[in-house]
């Protein structure tokens, strides 16, 4: 239904939880963890351009960057962990776009990414801003994981995909292997499994 004559435009999203979060000034009371991840389920990465029958879903990709993350640091808090699992949860309400578009798109989308990351850090104990060193990890752990998928699951080569993530580097074998059979989940798996690693690192 179309705002009324004069009044606002509408700047709330009702979440399937029955909350509705003001897209504008997002509080961490209207943020369940239920309604992030059947969103990320439901994203796909590279615009859905990747192999399979199924999309790579946010959701998945945020699980591999905190396997990536545990792997590179073994011994990293739990509350760490958390943070990278929900590194990308804004993008359950603003979707995921391209790193080229949110270039374009400016600093205005990147700030209310910002904001509603913050919100969601406080509706889950974490601090508005993590520390330096654990925002240069999750942003390591999220170059490999955009690495491994661009050159398995998105048609890159490794030569593009080292232009633009970096370069390959040696890894644990255990890690290689899950990295080199990378394949889409349905959403509802995905969902799962997103829910699954969130209780245990939130110690619920």
């Amino acid at each position: 239904m179309p705002d009324k004559p004069g009044a606002p435009p509408r700047a709330w999203q009702r979440m399937l939880s029955g909350r509705r979060l003001d897209l504008l000034d997002p509080q961490p009371d209207d943020i369940a963890i239920e309604d992030i991840a059947h969103g990320l389920a439901r994203v796909a990465r590279w615009n859905g351009q990747t192999l399979g029958d199924h999309a790579f879903s946010v959701a998945q990709h945020a699980l591999l960057v905190v396997d990536i993350a545990a792997a590179l640091k073994p011994g990293c808090e739990r509350r760490w962990l958390l943070a990278t699992l929900l590194h990308d949860a804004p993008e359950y309400v603003i979707g995921d776009l391209i790193s080229p578009f949110k270039a374009a798109v400016g600093l205005d989308y990147r700030a209310f990414e910002k904001r509603l990351l913050r919100a969601i850090h406080l509706a889950f104990g974490l601090p508005e801003e993590l520390p330096e060193p654990v925002t240069a990890q999750v942003k390591h752990a999220d170059r490999i994981a955009a690495y491994h998928e661009a050159t398995v699951l998105a048609g890159f080569s490794l030569e593009e995909a080292a232009r633009y993530f970096g370069e390959a580097e040696d890894l644990p074998p255990r890690l290689v292997r899950q990295l080199r059979g990378l394949a889409p989940q349905p959403a509802a798996a995905a969902q799962a499994a997103f829910l699954a690693r969130f209780q245990a690192l939130a110690g619920g």
